[in-house]
């Protein structure tokens, strides 16, 4: 069995870009805003904000001395991106860095002449944010994530490990997940294909929570799909813990989220991404314009499935999905 163990999340990788052949960075101090959705407490944005700039350091950009860069962390809170944003472009970056819809949302509501590189982002055209992959227009480009698709990986995933699943209710924050119609109807072309019907568990709080996943487990044969949004993201381990109680297979993204008691995690692998990210700006940093760096889709993905959540629901991991997973937890 494949045992490949990794941390998803935000690590510092080798660049994708040479410096070999690109001109040195201008003498003048060069300035970087960065707009993330999560909290600054989080071990993976810890990560985050500790490598990135190494990873411009690999193209000779070096924090403090040819660059500043400006750190804004939403926490979670949608009602902080306007604000942030806002204060972002009046230090006249020379581009800014917006993870997840909301954040690039506020960006663009504020300048379309800075250049703007964004990440965890699903379906740029459709969300309006670029006028193609391949030729994006306007001032911004970037990395995009879990494409729609993906979504019948999980009903397939979780079908085969809890084969016994006929109802799925898709937990998910409307005001900071505006991708959740994207993906629900993924989710629901690919259960009428497994023989399961599908409902919509918009929540705001961990009340609405608990609340949502009780309602749900008082029938039987039930799972639950946590989609990628700020938010579950920060009531993971509620929604982990209350799937738990309630007996109900969960699948969603996030390590932390298997380490919770999540059963399985299916996600891009984040690896390289850092890395990715620094080589647009660099290039932008260097002249290119965003309407010339094509919009990026995710090549690799990773599965994690937790044991010991599968043994608490007397669940038997099929050999061959322990094969497939990236990592295991027993």
């Amino acid at each position: 069995m494949r045992r490949r163990e990794f941390i998803t999340g935000f690590g510092s990788i080798a660049a994708a870009w040479p410096l070999a052949g690109l001109a040195q960075p201008a003498d003048r101090m060069r300035r970087v805003g960065i707009l993330l959705p999560w909290p600054e407490y989080r071990p993976d944005v810890r990560e985050f904000s500790a490598d990135f700039p190494q990873d411009l350091g690999r193209f000779g950009w070096l924090d403090g001395e040819n660059i500043r860069i400006d750190w804004r962390f939403a926490a979670g809170n949608p009602t902080l991106f306007k604000p942030f944003a806002a204060e972002l472009v009046d230090l006249a970056p020379d581009v800014i860095l917006a993870m997840t819809p909301l954040a690039v949302t506020a960006v663009l509501e504020q300048t379309h002449t800075i250049p703007v590189v964004f990440a965890f982002v699903l379906d740029p055209v459709a969300l309006g944010f670029v006028q193609s992959l391949a030729r994006p227009g306007g001032n911004i480009t970037g990395f995009a994530t879990f494409d729609a698709p993906i979504m019948g990986k999980w009903v397939q995933f979780l079908k085969e490990i809890a084969p016994r699943v006929t109802r799925v209710a898709v937990i998910f924050n409307p005001d900071t997940a505006p991708y959740a119609p994207l993906l629900s109807r993924a989710i629901e072309v690919g259960a009428r294909s497994s023989g399961m019907t599908v409902m919509l568990a918009p929540v705001r709080d961990d009340a609405e929570i608990a609340e949502a996943i009780a309602a749900h487990a008082r029938e039987p044969w039930g799972g639950l799909m946590s989609l990628p949004d700020p938010f579950t993201a920060s009531h993971r381990d509620a929604i982990a813990a209350t799937a738990l109680r309630h007996r109900l297979p969960l699948i969603g993204v996030g390590e932390e989220l298997a380490k919770a008691g999540g059963l399985i995690v299916y996600e891009q692998d984040f690896r390289e991404l850092p890395a990715q990210l620094a080589s647009y700006i660099d290039r932008i940093l260097r002249g290119a314009t965003p309407a010339d760096l094509p919009v990026q889709y995710p090549t690799k993905y990773s599965l994690m499935i937790n044991l010991k959540t599968a043994k608490a629901l007397d669940l038997n991991v099929p050999p061959s999905m322990l094969d497939l997973a990236d990592k295991v937890i027993e």
